[in-house]
């Protein structure tokens, strides 16, 4: 037996934006959902004390938003069981009623039509409003809209790109994070405070924690005078309180783990403050990622919430539970309701999906090769050394963690195994981890890849000629960069793929502009790698066979990038494909994409590795004899 294509698309994605809410018959949990089914749009769902699970959404309405085109928190849910979200139809601002709700009616727009994209959503206490960022033009502000329909009010114009607006709890002063190019938010950001003037908005600001060497990734304030601030002098981000009248703070974490993660996504939370003044906190590493409950005022740290070995980036804390999303190597990501207080209960909430036999599912081993973490999952019967292929992450600032993913079953149910690397310059092991890829960007991810797939030859567990790589955005220029300037590959698997660096950070979107500055070099100064490293200028180099896929709607990495790659590997007689998909954008969210792209992995991999593939489509490539 082996896993279907189907399987991997009916359990794709995860829970965002969990949010437990109090009520007094007890905790609801709200979170959204992908729904690959319906067209890849993603749905509220609300689980009532009495565990009912409702649609928060209507059927044709998708709550999500283009802000830094990564998009951000779409949705909070108002009192009395009430929705307020971003469309992604037309990136407008809805509220939609409670008894509208239960009628199936339709949601009000707040906000006009326009340019103008919505993001991390937030309700301030007391005010009848919800505060985002609204970007428009590739300019970002903090905004007031109004709940009954009244124009949107400016509250904070300072840095270029903002997140985490909070309003203190007396009333009187605004926070949020704030950061300009050529900074990402992992390398510096600001944790900015003003004063609230009478008419809503901010007087002048100033930085309380935060630089161009320091990310804060989110902020909450304890009280009118002080913040806990999840954010990275040390190296790592811990969990600091600040205060506002400048006297020393304190690391409340002093510990070499991650309390934090990059901002791809303005609104994720790694901490939530309970009733009790204890802080609910997601840490830990990619391997072992935990989910736990922090005295602020001893720094006594205890794991809760059962047997999942990996947290996301949302947690919320109300009626003396917490809410988040956890995981296991042989669970999927699922929205998780515990108890504060210590060794209480725990139980999932969000809908359980059907999921292959256990016997498919590869058992993960996390392991370091050369300095280099990485996951290994083993082919099914292995005996001997076998085919296998490298996956590698986005970002490049990302991570990949042990948890359940039906897309490397998909491959190791067939005899193919997988090992996931988490090279240099991915989050979740410190900052000098993640800044080993500064200006070595196509040297060290390429490095590091190879160095895995040579250690699994070395270790037997690995065929060297059958060897092959595979990513997504940035994975998928680690990807072709790996075939240019490496001879390991026998063919790679490009997603959505960055082939020319200098042209893209040319035509891609505002967010990353500047990112090249800090993974390859400041233009046109360090022109000449932007040069040795492209594999467009390079294509006549290629170890192997290339696979390239990519959405037409996608506005962070245009298709045109996997055109002229494959147009230059057709000038050179190297064998490629490429294959394109309507109505995608970065990334797979429809369920008839996720099969057709993973049946033409597979039937790739069956070319370039001489095995048999008759359960999917054949695939040809371009100049194979």
């Amino acid at each position: 037996m082996s896993i279907r294509p189907i399987d991997v698309a009916r359990t794709d994605g995860g829970p965002l934006w969990v949010e437990a809410v109090a009520t007094p018959s007890g905790v609801e949990v709200w979170w959204d959902e992908p729904r690959p089914h319906e067209g890849g749009r993603r749905c509220v769902v609300r689980r009532l004390p009495d565990g009912t699970r409702t649609d928060a959404l209507p059927q044709g309405w998708n709550a999500r938003n283009r802000v830094i085109e990564y998009g951000g928190r779409s949705w909070r849910p108002l009192p009395g069981g009430g929705l307020v979200f971003t469309n992604w139809a037309d990136q407008r601002l809805y509220r939609l009623d409670a008894a509208a709700a239960q009628e199936s009616g339709v949601p009000v727009p707040l906000t006009p039509e326009g340019p103008a994209r919505y993001a991390d959503l937030y309700l301030p206490p007391g005010r009848d409003e919800v505060w985002a960022v609204r970007e428009t033009d590739d300019v970002r502000d903090l905004v007031a809209v109004p709940l009954d329909g009244g124009p949107a009010k400016v509250i904070v114009e300072a840095q270029h790109f903002l997140m985490n607006p909070r309003l203190s709890p007396d009333g009187r002063h605004v926070a949020w994070i704030g950061w300009d190019h050529p900074n990402m938010p992992w390398d510096g950001t600001e944790l900015c405070v003003a004063p609230l003037r009478e008419d809503g908005t901010a007087g002048e600001y100033r930085v309380v924690a935060g630089g161009p060497e320091e990310s804060v990734a989110q902020a909450e304030w304890r009280d009118g005078t002080s913040l806990y601030a999840v954010t990275d002098p040390t190296g790592w981000w811990n969990v600091h309180l600040v205060h506002l009248d400048g006297s020393p703070g304190r690391n409340l974490t002093p510990m070499e783990l991650e309390f934090g993660a990059a901002a791809w996504k303005p609104g994720m939370t790694y901490l939530a403050i309970a009733d009790t003044g204890e802080l609910a906190v997601v840490y830990g590493t990619p391997d072992h990622r935990r989910l736990g409950v922090l005295d602020p005022e001893t720094g006594g740290l205890r794991e809760i919430g059962g047997p999942a070995t990996y947290w996301s980036s949302t947690v919320s804390v109300a009626g003396g539970k917490v809410a988040s999303v956890g995981a296991t190597p042989y669970t999927p990501l699922e929205v998780t309701l515990a108890d504060l207080e210590e060794g209480g209960a725990w139980e999932v909430v969000s809908a359980r999906k059907p999921l292959p036999d256990r016997d498919l599912l590869p058992a993960p081993e996390a392991v370091t090769i050369e300095g280099v973490h990485a996951h290994l999952y083993p082919p099914a019967g292995a005996q001997g050394p076998g085919p296998y292929v490298i996956f590698v992450h986005g970002g490049p600032t990302g991570s990949h963690p042990v948890v359940l993913d039906l897309e490397i079953a998909y491959f190791t149910s067939r005899g193919i195994g997988v090992a996931v690397v988490n090279y240099g310059g991915s989050t979740g092991y410190g900052r000098a981890y993640r800044e080993r890829l500064r200006h070595q960007w196509g040297v060290v991810d390429v490095q590091d890849c190879a160095r895995v797939a040579r250690g699994l030859v070395e270790l037997g567990r690995a065929d060297a000629a059958k060897l092959a790589i595979r990513g997504g955005s940035a994975g998928g220029w680690t990807t072709v960069a790996a075939l240019v300037h490496s001879d390991v590959f026998a063919g790679g698997v490009a997603h959505y793929a960055i082939t020319d660096p200098e042209s893209w950070a040319a035509e891609t979107h505002d967010f990353e502009s500047r990112y090249l500055d800090g993974l390859v070099g400041p233009l046109p100064e360090t022109r000449d790698r932007y040069t040795e490293r492209s594999p467009l200028l390079n294509a006549y180099r290629t170890s192997g066979p290339c696979l390239m896929l990519h959405g037409l709607e996608d506005a962070i990495v245009d298709v045109s990038q996997a055109e002229r790659f494959t147009a230059e590997l057709d000038k050179h007689g190297k064998e490629w494909a490429l294959l394109t998909y309507p109505g995608e954008q970065h990334g797979w969210r429809r369920e008839e994409t996720i099969v057709a792209v993973l049946e033409a992995e597979l039937a790739f991999y069956g070319l370039i590795f001489g095995m048999e593939t008759p359960e999917v489509p054949p695939l040809t490539l371009k100049g194979r004899a």
